[in-house]
């Protein structure tokens, strides 16, 4: 999908960025954007000249102020009239859990740059995001409480790894909405910048990853820290790490890291994401060492 409705994707010097694309909104989510993103991403995964990506919103008021509760929002599990028994059935699944298990998902770095308000989906999909940074406007709010339903996005899951359990419960068991300055006090952003200087300061992150790294180097590293985290024991971490580095050390990327720092001058890291990833990857599918 290239005819994008409801976002606007950049590329350039290895950059991608995805701009929330509904101002008169406030960004809004609908069904139509989470697809958008979700077909933004599997394009950005298979370009191997994209190096990292950048989430932000359209106009000065907002990231994106959540569900969008009318008509026009889509099918929102509010306004959708449909009734469902069978809790396994595939409609019964939240919209906001299927884009943040894409984001999961992604082989490049992901880095939000949150300019204003950000509430409810908002939020919570910024969370499946590597590194968040905040302009002095944004505002975040875990409303659900407070509409009667329940935290979704999978923010279960991933809130409480961010910031810890109980500010996360905190934040959900109130509902209210907290400034850039309290998100980075409970460590939900890296970062706090003027208006004005968000997206460069964005950009200026992005840049250090894309001219220095290797792709592949990027892409497992992001795999083993979302995925191993969470292992009962070191051990699982102890696995991968061991395959990692036998296979990468062996590669052309290792060999371009090495003599590019001994020759003092920038290294042009020849491997690509899309085909030269290490033989186990992904390890979660395969289960090594079961």
């Amino acid at each position: 999908m290239t005819d994008y409705t409801q976002i606007i994707v950049t590329k350039a010097d290895g950059i991608a960025t995805i701009t929330l694309n509904r101002p008169d909104k406030m960004n809004a989510y609908t069904r139509t954007m989470g697809e958008e993103i979700i077909a933004a991403m599997d394009d950005i995964d298979a370009d191997d000249k994209v190096r990292a990506v950048i989430f932000t919103g359209s106009g000065e008021r907002a990231f994106c102020a959540g569900a969008d509760l009318t008509p026009e929002g889509g099918g929102h599990v509010f306004s959708d009239p449909t009734q469902v028994d069978d809790l396994s059935d595939p409609r019964v699944r939240d919209g906001g859990g299927l884009l943040t298990l894409r984001l999961f998902e992604s082989k490049k770095p992901l880095i939000s740059a949150c300019n204003g308000v950000a509430v409810g989906v908002g939020a919570t999909m910024q969370l499946a995001m590597d590194i968040r940074l905040a302009s002095s406007t944004a505002r975040y709010g875990f409303v659900f409480a407070r509409r009667g339903i329940v935290p979704e996005a999978a923010s279960s899951w991933f809130l409480p790894r961010l910031v810890g359990i109980s500010q996360a419960l905190e934040w959900c068991y109130t509902g209210r909405i907290f400034d850039a300055e309290e998100a980075k006090a409970g460590g939900l952003v890296r970062s706090i910048h003027a208006p004005d200087d968000l997206l460069h300061a964005a950009r200026l992150l992005a840049r250090e990853i894309a001219d220095n790294t290797s792709a592949i180097s990027v892409a497992m590293t992001r795999a083993m820290m979302w995925r191993l985290a969470s292992a009962d024991h070191p051990m699982e971490a102890h696995k991968i790490d061991s395959r990692a580095i036998y296979r990468l050390s062996r590669a052309g990327d290792a060999k371009e890291g090495i003599a590019s720092f001994l020759e003092k001058r920038k290294p042009m890291y020849p491997g690509k994401v899309s085909a030269d990833m290490p033989d186990f990857y992904p390890w979660w599918d395969a289960r090594p060492y079961e």
